[in-house]
C-alpha cells in the first residue's frame, strides 16, 4: 500500500470485514487517520478542460507549456502542473514528426558499359590493424572489363594524393569516358574540389557531378572487387 487510496480502500476492507473501529483499523493498516479522513477539494476542471482542448486543436503544434502561456493570457490562475494533468489525460501530446519522405521502388541500376575506358569507379574500404590503426583503400575500377585499376592502401588519403593516382592511371591507359563514385564522406568533401580540378584539366567528368547516394547499383565493380581486399590485407 503506497496511494492515500489504497490506504482508504485497506481501512474499509477491515472495517466492513473485520468490523473494526477505524482507529484500530488505521493502527492494523499503518495509516494515519487524516489521511482516511481527508476528502478530496479539488476544483471542477471541466471549463479548463474545454477551453484547453480547443486551444489545442487550433494549435496542433503547440505543447503543454506553450498552451498554458495561452490560458494564462486568457485570465485563467492555473499552473503548469495542473494544465499538464490535463493535457496528458486528454491525449493531446503532439505528435513527433516522422522521417524524410523516401521515393518508393527500386533504382534502375547503370549500364554496363561495352568497352574499356568508358567508365571508372571509385570507392573507399576501411579496415583497422590488430593495434588500432585504422587504414583506407581507394579502389579504381573499370566498369567495361572489370579490371582493377588500382588499389592505394594509406593511413590516410587526401584529395590531392586521389588526382595523382589517377594521373598515373591516365598515363598509363588513357582518359576514360566518365567516372562515377558514391556520396561517401571521402569524395563529397576534401577530395571533391581536388578531383574537380584533374576533371577540369583532363577534360573528363567528375565523381561530383555523377555522384548519388551509395548503393551496389551506383558503383558495382568497385564494390565487387573491394569486398574482400580488407579482409584478406
Amino acid at each position: 500500500m503506497v496511494t492515500p487510496a489504497a490506504c482508504r480502500e485497506a481501512v474499509a476492507h477491515l472495517r466492513g470485514v473485520f468490523a473494526m473501529s477505524e482507529r484500530r483499523a488505521c493502527r492494523v493498516a499503518e495509516v494515519d487517520r487524516s489521511s482516511v479522513r481527508y476528502r478530496r477539494r479539488r476544483p471542477d476542471d471541466a471549463l479548463l478542460r474545454e477551453r484547453l482542448k480547443a486551444l489545442a486543436a487550433q494549435r496542433r503544434r503547440f505543447g503543454y507549456r506553450r498552451l498554458w502561456v495561452l490560458l494564462r493570457r486568457e485570465g485563467h490562475a492555473v499552473n503548469k502542473k495542473r494544465v499538464y494533468r490535463l493535457y496528458r489525460q486528454e491525449r493531446l501530446m503532439v505528435r513527433r514528426r516522422g522521417g524524410r519522405k523516401r521515393a518508393v521502388g527500386t533504382r534502375a541500376p547503370m549500364p554496363v558499359p561495352s568497352g574499356p575506358n568508358r567508365r571508372w569507379s571509385l570507392d573507399f574500404v576501411h579496415d583497422q590493424i590488430t593495434d588500432g590503426r585504422r587504414f583506407r583503400i581507394l579502389a579504381v575500377v573499370d566498369d567495361g572489363t572489370r579490371e582493377c585499376l588500382a588499389l592505394v592502401a594509406d593511413t590516410s588519403i587526401s584529395g590531392r594524393r586521389v588526382a595523382r593516382e589517377l594521373d598515373r592511371i591516365v598515363a598509363r591507359r588513357g582518359p576514360p569516358g566518365g567516372i562515377v563514385s558514391d556520396n561517401g564522406t571521402e569524395l563529397t568533401s576534401n577530395a571533391r574540389p581536388r578531383t574537380r580540378s584533374w576533371a577540369g584539366r583532363t577534360g573528363r567528368r567528375s565523381p561530383g557531378t555523377t555522384s548519388r547516394p551509395a548503393n551496389r547499383c551506383r558503383t558495382p565493380s568497385s564494390k565487387a572487387s573491394t569486398g574482400g581486399c580488407a579482409t584478406s590485407c
